[in-house]
This record gives C-alpha cells, structure tokens and sequence, in this order.
C-alpha cells in the first residue's frame, strides 16, 4: 500500500468522524474524555476543538474546489513543462481558491455562530454571557436581544470583508 492511499484513508476517515458527529458532542468527548487526563483550560480544547471540526469541513470544501477546476487546466500547465507542484501551486489553487470562496466564507460564519455550543464544557462564550445577565436580571429581552445583535454584526462584517476579498480575486482575473 502505497503512502498516498494510507494518507487518503485517514483524511477520509476523518472527515467521516468529525463531520458525522454533533460538535456538541465532539466538544464534550474532547473536554471529558480525550483531554481530561491532561487537565488542559477548557478555552484552549474548545478551540482545539472547534478547529478539528472546522478542518474537516474546510477539507472537503477546498477539495471540491480542486475537483472543480478544469482538468484541461492541468494539462496545460503540464504541457507547459511544469511539474505536478508546481501546476497545483501556480494554476490550480488560485482557481480552486476563487471557486470555494464563497463556501468558505459560510463555513467561517457558522463556526462563528457555533461557538455558542462552547457552553456544554463551561467555556463563558457570548451566549453563556447572555444566559448569566439573564438569570442575574431575570430580564431575557435585553441579554437575548444584545447576544443577536453582536453575532449578527459579526456575521455580517465577516460576509463583507470575505466578499471584498471575492472582488479582489474577481478582478486578478480581468487583468
């Protein structure tokens, strides 16, 4: 078995794993089970968490970017004199870059919003936040409302600088 197929097992098994499971859960059996002996800060296994997840989902994301590009494109750069590499580098990651973009840009908003979850292990994330000024003021308009809000402004400050990044890449394309 050659190391590439061993490689594209465990990618593929990953991917799976990660993407099969609740991140609640994942957030839960990385905090309780898998990094309980260690005793690390809740904060850095959500974030190793978060990131595993986030990782599998970008995988397939920037894979079906890849797919996505011509194979003429490939051909052409190999036609070229270029080696595999360097095709990859310099012809078909831009495209693919441009192509899974916008994918991208919705994975990133939902990881923002899914830090919400970053609770069941007891991390304060802005919901938890909203939950105690809740429960101290026995007011859920206001804590509810703010915790909207702010993660709206974020998403929607998130969709327009990755869409003005989307008009840069669009216009390396006229030139």
């Amino acid at each position: 078995i050659s190391s590439s197929k061993i490689l594209r097992g465990i990618a593929n098994f990953y991917t799976t794993v990660i993407r099969g499971i609740p991140l609640a859960t994942q957030l839960m059996i990385f905090y309780f089970v898998v990094f309980a002996p260690l005793g690390l800060d809740r904060l850095f296994v959500a974030i190793l968490a978060y990131g595993i997840n986030s990782g599998a989902y970008c995988t397939e994301i920037f894979r079906a970017g890849i797919q996505g590009v011509d194979i003429g494109q490939t051909e052409a750069g190999r036609s070229l004199g270029l080696n595999k590499a360097q095709t990859l580098i310099k012809i078909v990651l831009p495209q693919a870059v441009k192509t899974a973009l916008p994918t991208y840009t919705s994975e990133f908003i939902v990881l923002i919003k899914e830090t919400s979850v970053a609770s069941f292990i007891a991390v304060t994330d802005l919901t938890k936040a909203g939950d105690m000024i809740r429960n101290a003021t026995y007011n859920a308009w206001i804590p509810l409302l703010t915790c909207a809000v702010i993660y709206l402004c974020l998403t929607l400050g998130l969709t327009k600088l990755f869409a003005i990044l989307e008009k840069r890449l669009a216009k390396s394309d006229r030139h």
